[in-house]
């Protein structure tokens, strides 16, 4: 099935199923702490020093996997002490091989009751892995049986897809997608089966693609995330529908000491307006059903806005 097949155009002005978020909130906003796992006997998924002395891919790649593993060491419990500083949820994307192999970050979350979602078995594009619905399927009992309660929402690791991936994750029991990055509210996909929602995640507020890819300077994080907030919330209060931003963040990228402080800089910021709200992607999902539910019965959902 094209993506086209699976979404119909709709400009964003013209929905009926706007969503109405807690407090009459201008802006959602869901964090989501990527947390991986990098098997040192494949090529890095991604690499700071690109080409060793001797050229090639070596194997093992000490030094790209230690980079890695330094978040998971390090970075990832720096980042944890700025968001209990706030004291807002937040969303763990987690491998399923993670599970096992970093257990006290799967603790830290569950004991601050973050919403746990499928990130694939291993860090690898979802069209390598050798049989995706048993690597979707691995993932979500390894989160169930840690967790104590089944995913609901699905992010491939790389916002990669197969051609099926939609149609697997509604059979295996999906409620939300995070790969379609092509909305600021909720959309609704089709599948061989049913319907499955994608909330809207990031390219741009994502510190793989700053860092990494467009290699910024580390404040362009803090920077980026005020200006996404910024439009979104103007747009917002002059359309009188809501929007929702994700912000992204991995251990071994923000979590890095010269980089940590942009991001509690940003959620400074946002806090700093009260129409804004720091979700889960689950909380984000029901706002939508819910919004959904009353424009099939030819209701709306959203009160009337005075400025």
């Amino acid at each position: 099935m094209l993506p086209t097949e699976r979404i119909e155009y709709s400009p964003i002005h013209s929905r009926a199923d706007r969503v109405s978020l807690p407090g009459d909130a201008n802006v959602a906003v869901w964090l989501i702490v990527n947390v991986e796992e990098w098997d040192p006997l494949q090529p890095m998924p991604r690499t700071v020093l690109t080409t060793p002395p001797a050229g090639g891919v070596p194997t093992p790649d000490i030094p790209n996997w230690a980079w890695h593993e330094y978040g998971n060491r390090v970075g990832f419990w720096r980042l944890l002490s700025i968001i209990d500083k706030h004291s807002i949820p937040a969303v763990l994307a987690i491998n399923g091989a993670a599970i096992d192999s970093y257990p006290p970050i799967v603790e830290a979350a569950i004991a601050r009751e973050w919403e746990f979602i499928g990130h694939g078995l291993t860090q690898r594009n979802m069209q390598k892995v050798d049989d995706e619905r048993l690597d979707i399927r691995l993932t979500t009992e390894a989160i169930e049986r840690a967790s104590g309660v089944r995913p609901r929402g699905w992010l491939g690791p790389g916002l990669t897809e197969t051609w099926e991936t939609p149609d697997i994750l509604v059979e295996e029991g999906y409620d939300y997608v995070c790969d379609w990055v092509l909305d600021d509210l909720p959309t609704s996909l089709t599948t061989r089966s049913g319907r499955i929602t994608s909330i809207p995640y990031t390219q741009e507020c994502n510190d793989v693609a700053m860092m990494l890819i467009q290699h910024h300077p580390a404040a362009e994080y803090r920077n980026r995330a005020i200006d996404q907030f910024t439009q979104l919330r103007e747009d917002a209060i002059a359309t009188g529908i809501p929007r929702v931003m994700a912000l992204v963040v991995h251990p071994y990228i923000m979590g890095a000491p010269h980089r940590a402080r942009y991001v509690d800089e940003a959620l400074a910021y946002i806090l700093g307006h009260e129409d804004a709200v720091f979700c889960t992607g689950q909380d984000i999902l029901e706002s939508y059903l819910g919004a959904s539910a009353h424009a099939r019965a030819g209701a709306s959902t959203m009160p009337e806005r005075t400025q």
